[in-house]
């Protein structure tokens, strides 16, 4: 499998920490546009690499009442026009086979969500457009047990996939970060590690999932330290009022300060260690 490649002007797997970013699901043609200048602003500023994220749709909400997005058609449209605008790579989620083809005209990153990541013929068909991939690792899934994802995407020939950790259930309504995870699936695909899922607790808020973002912090420190190729954010201007996932999102404001500790620390983690 090919450790490096590109996305756009985004390198993967080649030491350089990168970040995908963006609210969970598309709310307005404006709001996206809105946030993906304010993200690419701050990217540039403080020089990492950058794709912009948000979904046309979220199939797995809590509750049949909420918020899922513009669907395909009119979101893969929107999609593409801000990458043409902005420049910027694109990632939204694929649900099923049959939406792969059709979204990959408009985004450059098509990711297979945690509770999908064992289902071959969504993994084949998004392999399959050629884009990158990338997989999240299932709550429910050893992370040890990800190289059969990675397997099915490579069998259609596109080496061009990541992984992302987003914790394990521990009981009910409540996830944990193993860092070893990290390294264990580093060990065969670059990784990426997800700073707001994590933080999550699913399903937790009669019928919403809740979070505690106050964690964020702390999680993607410790991640960066233990060795990860890019970092995964729901960042939101206003998550009180996010039409999806915003209990668990990184506000806007707070997006700058964080990753100028976190370059730092990936920095440092990059000097040997003589023992």
């Amino acid at each position: 499998m090919t450790r490096e490649y590109e996305i756009g002007p985004v390198r993967v797997g080649a030491g350089q920490l990168f970040l995908i970013a963006g609210p969970c699901v598309i709310e307005s043609e404006t709001h996206v546009r809105t946030m993906a200048d304010a993200l690419q602003r701050i990217t540039a500023d403080l020089g990492i690499s950058y794709i912009f994220k948000a979904s046309y749709d979220k199939a797995n909400r809590t509750s049949v009442t909420s918020f899922r997005g513009p669907g395909l058609k009119e979101g893969t449209a929107i999609l593409r026009r801000l990458a043409e605008s902005t420049g910027l790579p694109v990632l939204t989620d694929v649900h099923e086979p049959s939406h792969c083809e059709i979204a990959a005209e408009g985004a450059d990153v098509l990711q297979i969500p945690a509770f999908l990541c064992r289902q071959t013929d969504l993994l084949v068909a998004a392999g399959r457009t050629g884009r990158a991939i990338n997989v999240k690792k299932g709550q429910f899934v050893a992370p040890w047990d990800m190289r059969h994802a990675v397997d099915k995407v490579t069998s259609t020939g596109n080496p061009r996939i990541f992984l992302t950790e987003r914790g394990a259930s521990f009981g009910y309504n409540n996830l944990v970060v193993d860092m070893r995870a990290l390294a264990i699936m580093r060990a065969f695909a670059p990784v990426v590690f997800d700073g707001t899922h994590s933080v999550q607790i699913p399903s937790g808020s009669n019928g919403v999932s809740g979070g505690q973002p106050e964690f964020i912090p702390l999680l993607t420190r410790a991640a960066v330290a233990a060795g990860i190729d890019g970092l995964f954010l729901e960042v939101h201007d206003n998550p009180a009022e996010a039409k999806s996932d915003g209990a668990n999102a990184l506000h806007l404001n707070n997006l700058k300060p964080l990753l100028e500790t976190l370059l730092a620390i990936h920095q440092a983690a990059q000097v040997p260690v003589s023992l």
